[in-house]
């Protein structure tokens, strides 16, 4: 009788556990949800801003949109793409010719570094590693004046290049390090079989290694676009106001000296955010498998 008693009890259990699991995944759930559209109600308070007349945007906040949604207007976008002292259409092809070739050639070059800490014995070679991965705790500000005086010495003060090669040093350290420890987590029987072939260490890198490193340089691709296109100190430094000046100087001078113009500062804001939106749900699928990649060893 008393094992007949226990069986009901012995039954119900699972249940008990598995209604507690889906109470709890669902409140994980709400909580994610709610932060999300937390998260995302600065970006809608920005877009309906940018959409507001001068006068409707600067005297109340965004929220009243909703009370009269009928004032919209495309005429800041209008504005600012095409007047002020830097405009935005101008600004965002520089933006687009500083953040590709700054992200395109740090890259490359990390990856070389990579393979070469990954697959090839010389003497010191953990040392230097170390010495590069180390450059990541010297802060970038300290090279500002060496570098200008580089540049200024070798005539390059205003142009492009001075900022893809102080992005491309600046990315350095952490593309090496993202690149070495992934490619560490590649099969080495590879690269062996490749060289019994008879393939030099170049094809290997271009035909094997590269493309299966996808994930890593994705991941770092994100990393240092977003640096690059957002950055405003490296940019204000070495290119100025120029003619060459990119979107973030753009901005700060969109405000204004009051701050009255709020309306193109958002439309601005909004414009600038696009392509790196692009960009990271492009490569967002490889983003995580990048940077967890040698994490672990099994």
């Amino acid at each position: 009788m008393t094992a007949v008693a226990n069986k009901p009890s012995r039954a119900k259990s699972p249940s008990t556990g598995s209604v507690g699991s889906r109470k709890g995944l669902w409140l994980i759930e709400t909580v994610v949800v709610i932060l999300c559209l937390l998260w995302i109600v600065p970006t809608v308070g920005l877009f309906i801003t940018s959409l507001r007349p001068q006068g409707e945007s600067n005297s109340n906040g965004w929220w009243n949109f909703f009370a009269n949604p009928t004032q919209i207007t495309i005429d800041n976008y209008t504005e600012v793409l095409t007047t002020g002292a830097i405009p935005f259409g101008n600004a965002f092809v520089n933006s687009i010719a500083v953040a590709v070739p700054g992200t395109i050639i740090p890259i490359l070059i990390a990856a070389f570094a990579a393979y070469v800490f990954t697959f090839m014995e010389f003497k010191g070679r953990d040392l230097l590693f170390i010495i590069i991965v180390g450059l990541l705790v010297v802060p970038n500000q300290v090279s500002f004046v060496p570098l200008s005086i580089i540049f200024q010495q070798l005539g390059l003060n205003g142009q492009f290049a001075t900022v893809w090669l102080a992005h491309a040093g600046f990315g350095m350290p952490l593309a090496v390090y993202l690149l070495r420890n992934y490619m560490a987590t590649l099969p080495k029987s590879v690269v062996e079989s490749a060289s019994i072939d008879g393939a030099s260490h170049w094809k290997t890198f271009w035909t094997l290694i590269l493309p299966m490193s996808t994930p890593a340089l994705a991941s770092f691709a994100i990393f240092q676009f977003l640096w690059v296109w957002n950055d405003l100190l490296v940019a204000l430094i070495f290119l100025g106001q120029g003619d060459n000046a990119v979107l973030t100087i753009a901005m700060t001078q969109q405000l204004g000296t009051r701050g009255e113009n709020w309306h193109l500062v958002t439309a601005g804001a909004f414009i600038s955010m696009l392509l790196p939106l692009i960009v990271f749900f492009s490569l967002q699928r490889f983003f995580v498998r990048g940077l967890t990649a040698g994490s672990v060893k099994g």
